[in-house]
């Protein structure tokens, strides 16, 4: 019996290591129950007014839209077998979920300790309104979990002599990223950031072109698509009416001096006055684009829309950038505005009652509309329910627990102090905060202010301050480092990233290559480069140690440096 219980003992104490990823378990549970008693509250989703009735639409109808992208619809259809929009909305919050399981390998692997990659995962898990967004039969929960799959692939090697993206993870990265940016264009602009931010990477090339050529694929083959049925090349032909909405308040023609068929675009002074946000002033049938264009989405209308816009920023950019730093000012305001509308912004928390439908046709081209687009999508007669009292809990829930508008300013303001700090980690902290930082003020700089274009920032931005964090826990040149238990070590690989030995987890890492950021110019005096075969290390010696530095391990002897050195000497 003794015998017995000391290898139940042993086997207990085998999983040691694994305990310090304890209250990472307890926080993910704690965001599922969550997401769990919204699915009871809301089992058909939130419907937003507009879009959602779109996408349902699209994904029966099988056509491109020249207003939006059609990414999220194609999940739609490739889920439409399933008959269930509930089966749609447990598909986003376990891709909120994921997001915050990605955060947390991608934490772990550049050494940041356990306990710490846990904290920066909780606002992901816990903000109501990131899993309000999840719910709704929108395209920002699949927006934001591509961008963050593909960003992990890519930061996968953070750690180690040979850290950095290899090809063979920047391929699948790209495809992530190309099809962000079908979900929702406002993802564009991430391609060429990532893109640089490779660049920037001593032997950076090879990581850069696959990136480019797989982020290429699918926006190529969309595009090609979109010709097949509109005629013309490109995703879509909106960006001019939304550009216009942006530049209509301030855009005067005496300064502008647009071409004669552009003059009328201008807004006169008693519309101006009224001050309708862009996103509610161009769905009105009284502007001037929808009163000289029969469609405003048509090519010839779209250019003339983009050149009238761009015309009037370049005329007038402190204008512009005062009305772009105004909209990002509300992301980060203790306030919560009433914009585009009172009822848009509605939208976005938890409602006590069934939404209604619009009548008028549907988006599907079946002739219907948009409740016969949801009840054929859904085989359901009720395609919005609120079950009680589940709804009152997720309704309380909102009120008291989301991270507010300047808590999500001082998320942003530790990013970009910590791309100034973090030296060891620099190119990879500002791949990840400049991509929160694009994703929030593109939009705002290309259409409008809205709370939906916030939330999809703030796991990035968290990501951001982590991967900063863990840059004061990287060795120098020369110190010998311990790594995370249950993860392989990123240096134990070659150039390309394919294995160079058996690993056993037994030997320190070397000092930085001539030319990487911390190294030193030189490798430690009398230390050999060891041949891809070596790298494994001692295959006597196992690391016990965990991430957090709970267990102290005997560092070797570095030639060079007194034997009973400390290891951060």
């Amino acid at each position: 019996m003794p015998s017995r219980l000391s290898a139940a003992f042993t086997a207990i104490w085998a999983f040691r290591p694994y305990l310090r990823h304890v209250p990472f378990l307890l926080a993910l549970l704690g965001g599922a129950a969550l997401r769990w008693t919204a699915t009871r509250a809301y089992p058909q989703g939130l419907w937003f007014t507009g879009d959602s009735y779109f996408y349902v639409g699209h994904a029966l109808s099988g056509v491109p839209s020249p207003s939006k992208t059609s990414g999220y619809s194609f999940m739609l259809q490739l889920m439409e077998p399933l008959h269930s929009l509930k089966a749609v909305v447990v598909a986003q919050h376990l891709m909120g979920l994921a997001i915050a399981v990605m955060a947390y390998a991608v934490l772990c692997r550049a050494r940041l300790p356990a306990w710490a990659a846990a904290i920066v995962t909780v606002p992901i898990l816990f903000d109501a309104y990131e899993i309000e967004l999840e719910h709704l039969l929108m395209s920002e929960a699949l927006f934001t979990f591509c961008i963050a799959a593909g960003l992990t692939l890519l930061l996968w090697r953070v750690h180690g002599e040979k850290a950095g993206a290899t090809w063979w993870l920047a391929l699948p990265a790209g495809l992530l990223l190309g099809y962000a940016v079908l979900v929702r264009s406002a993802g564009a602009p991430l391609i060429p950031l990532i893109l640089l931010c490779l660049l920037l990477r001593r032997r950076g090339w090879r990581p850069a072109l696959a990136f480019g050529m797989a982020a290429a694929v699918p926006l190529v083959a969309y595009a090609m698509w979109y010709h097949d049925h509109r005629g013309v090349y490109g995703l879509t032909s909106a960006d001019g009416i939304y550009l216009w909405g942006r530049t209509a308040s301030f855009a005067d023609c005496a300064k502008i001096k647009p071409p004669s068929n552009e003059e009328a675009l201008c807004l006169d002074a008693a519309t101006k006055a009224e001050n309708d946000p862009p996103g509610h002033l161009i769905w009105r049938n009284d502007i001037p684009p929808r009163v000289i264009f029969e469609s405003v989405v048509a090519p010839e209308a779209n250019a003339t829309l983009r050149d009238f816009s761009i015309r009037a920023i370049l005329a007038q950019p402190g204008d512009y950038l005062d009305t772009v730093a105004r909209g990002v000012g509300k992301a980060f305001s203790s306030h919560r505005y009433p914009t585009p509308t009172a009822a848009t912004e509605g939208l976005y928390h938890f409602p006590d009652r069934a939404q209604l439908f619009p009548g008028g046709l549907g988006w599907s081209g079946k002739g219907g509309t948009a409740l016969s687009d949801a009840m054929r999508y859904g085989r359901t007669d009720t395609p919005s329910r609120v079950v009680q009292p589940h709804a009152d809990r997720m309704i309380d829930y909102q009120e008291r627990y989301y991270l507010p508008g300047p808590a999500l300013g001082v998320l942003f303001g530790l990013g970009a102090a910590g791309v100034l700090l973090a030296r060891r980690r620099r190119r990879e902290v500002l791949m990840v905060w400049a991509g929160a930082v694009t994703l929030l003020v593109f939009p705002i700089a290309s259409a409008d202010f809205d709370y939906r274009y916030v939330v999809p920032t703030m796991p990035f931005a968290c990501l951001a301050i982590g991967l900063a964090l863990s840059a004061f826990r990287a060795r120098g040149p020369g110190e010998a480092t311990v790594p995370a238990l249950g993860t392989p070590d990123p240096a134990d690989t070659t150039e390309d990233g394919d294995p160079a030995g058996p690993d056993d987890g037994g030997a320190a890492e070397e000092p930085d290559e001539p030319g990487e950021e911390g190294a030193g110019g030189e490798r430690a005096a009398g230390r050999d480069e060891p041949s891809g075969d070596d790298r494994g290390g001692n295959e006597d010696e196992k690391d016990d140690a965990d991430a957090d530095g709970d267990a102290e391990r005997e560092p070797e002897h570095v030639p060079g440096k007194p034997a009973d050195a400390p290891a951060g000497a």
